[in-house]
C-alpha cells in the first residue's frame, strides 16, 4: 500500500513511504486498461518534457508519419533533472539505471490533441539503481505528441519532425 511520496534521498531517488492508500487509488486517473499488474507498486512518478520523433514513410503508396522515437528530459516532482527518455522506448535515470520496455495497452488521451495515455511492461533493466526494480511503466497526463494528419507524401519520404509533448511517467515495482 502506498501512502505519499517523501521526496528525494540522494541524487534522484524518489522513496515511497507506506501507510493507507492503495496503488489504484494512487493510479485512480489512469483507465482500468492501464493499471499494472496486481502485486505491484507505485515506486516513482515523473514528468517528462521533450519531443516526439516522426519519420515520414511509405507503405504500399500511403503515406503517413511514423514513430521513430521520444526525446524527452525526465524530471522530479521539485523540477530537478532526473533522466531521460528515448528510443527503445527506454528510460535512464541520473544513477545510470536504466529499463527498456514495450506497450502492452493504450487509451486514448482525454485531449484528442495529445499522443494515448499507455502501459508499459519492462522488458529489459541495465545498471544498479532506481530504476533496477521497475517492471512496468504507465505514460499520462499527455499533452501534445501527435504527428499532423498531413504533409507526408512522397517528396517527403524520409524527412523527420519533432513535435513538442509532456507526460507524466509512473513506474511501478514489485511489492
Amino acid at each position: 500500500m502506498l501512502k505519499l511520496i517523501c521526496g528525494f534521498v540522494g541524487i534522484g531517488l524518489l522513496v515511497v513511504a507506506s501507510g493507507g492508500l492503495s496503488v489504484s487509488a494512487a493510479a485512480q486517473d489512469a483507465p482500468k486498461q492501464l493499471e499494472p499488474p496486481a502485486g505491484e507498486q507505485l515506486l516513482l512518478q515523473v514528468h517528462a518534457k521533450g519531443d516526439q520523433i516522426y519519420a515520414c514513410k511509405s507503405d504500399a503508396g500511403q503515406f503517413a508519419w511514423s514513430l521513430k522515437a521520444p526525446d524527452a528530459q525526465l524530471f522530479d516532482k521539485d523540477g530537478k533533472l532526473f533522466g531521460k527518455h528515448f528510443a527503445g522506448p527506454s528510460w535512464e535515470a541520473n544513477d545510470g539505471s536504466r529499463v527498456t520496455g514495450k506497450a502492452v495497452a493504450n487509451s486514448p488521451s482525454p485531449d484528442a490533441d495529445s499522443i494515448p495515455w499507455l502501459l508499459v511492461t519492462v522488458v529489459s533493466h541495465d545498471g544498479n539503481g532506481v530504476l533496477s526494480r521497475v517492471t512496468s511503466i504507465q505514460r499520462v497526463n499527455t499533452k501534445g505528441g501527435k504527428a499532423a494528419a498531413s504533409g507526408c507524401d512522397a517528396s517527403q519520404v524520409g524527412k523527420e519532425i519533432r513535435v513538442a509533448y509532456s507526460a507524466d511517467y509512473r513506474f511501478f515495482a514489485p511489492k
